[in-house]
């Protein structure tokens, strides 16, 4: 059993927290809301007031953030000054690749052993513990963060060096931005058409048009049971960390001299969407905004 330090208990970090904790470890839980340390508790992990408590003696320390300036001044005042020499410490948020890099160089620089661990899979898969974690950092902090990441995930790739697991990351949401607009595009198209939505499911996701927004994350109504389509649209992933995921997207795009047309108009659509009042609802609900039934709801 490893005493782990988790800092951050938002909508994925708490469930990846409780899982830790299902799986017999001592966590120390932090978050600035004490709501969320209130969950973490009631799952059976120690609360602690401040994220130095949270890590002071641990084995591990897990960090789920909203963006990089947090990670960056949590890990410099926080973790590095109290953490213990050789701490295994694995950043899962979602942040710039350039952070990402600075905060390992920094951690290899003290002598702790860092990974960038971004997840895939959304609220549900955390709380089931089927996340896909992409993984950056040396060969040896990959070997010691996949027994934990093992735990919260049912997928753990070790995509390279530092920084690697957020390139891996944004990539992956870029796309999956534009498959899902592509979708929602089809089917708005196909009922205008006339043809009935359960139909046009049916025969594209036996097509050559099937994708996973489709088959596992179907944007109407109907088809794919466990869609938020079939619950509102309420998240799921929102439509405003997708737009944060694109602009990241944007900006690295930008930094390396990549074309990417194709994301530039998804993030314009997603900062539409979100403009709109879309921000809180999933972003497969920009099927709403496509079909003209959106109404700010």
């Amino acid at each position: 059993m490893a005493t782990i330090g988790f800092i951050g208990l938002g909508n994925m970090g708490s469930g990846m927290c409780a899982n830790l904790v299902k799986a017999g470890h001592n966590v120390r839980a932090f978050d600035l809301n004490p709501d969320a340390v209130a969950r973490a508790e009631s799952a059976g992990a120690d609360g602690v007031d401040s994220a130095a408590a949270a890590v002071t003696d641990a084995d591990a320390v897990v960090t789920m953030l909203p963006a990089g300036k947090h990670v960056r001044a949590v890990y410099e005042t926080d973790v590095f000054e109290t953490a213990a020499p050789g701490t295994l410490m694995m950043d899962c948020s979602t942040i710039d690749v350039d952070t990402a890099k600075a905060v390992g160089k920094l951690a290899a620089a003290k002598g702790f052993l860092f990974v960038d661990s971004p997840v895939s899979g959304g609220v549900a898969a955390a709380d089931a513990g089927t996340l896909t974690f992409m993984v950056g950092g040396p060969e040896e902090a990959f070997q010691r963060a996949e027994e934990f990441l093992s735990i919260m995930g049912k997928a753990v790739i070790h995509a390279g060096d530092a920084g690697t697991g957020q390139a891996a990351k944004i990539c992956n949401n870029m796309l999956l931005a534009i498959t899902m607009i592509g979708t929602s595009e089809a089917f708005a198209l196909a009922e205008k058409l006339g043809l009935d939505q359960q139909k046009f499911y049916d025969i594209s996701s036996k097509a050559s048009g099937q994708s996973w927004s489709m088959t596992s994350y179907c944007p109407v109504p109907g088809p794919v049971e466990t869609s938020p389509a079939n619950r509102g649209y309420q998240p799921g992933f929102a439509t405003a960390m997708m737009l944060k995921d694109l602009k990241l997207a944007m900006d690295a795009a930008a930094a390396s001299g990549a074309t990417t047309p194709l994301g530039a108009q998804s993030e314009a659509l997603y900062a539409m969407f979100d403009n709109l009042g879309g921000g809180t609802a999933d972003f497969s609900g920009i099927y709403k905004l496509l079909d003209g039934s959106w109404k700010g709801d």
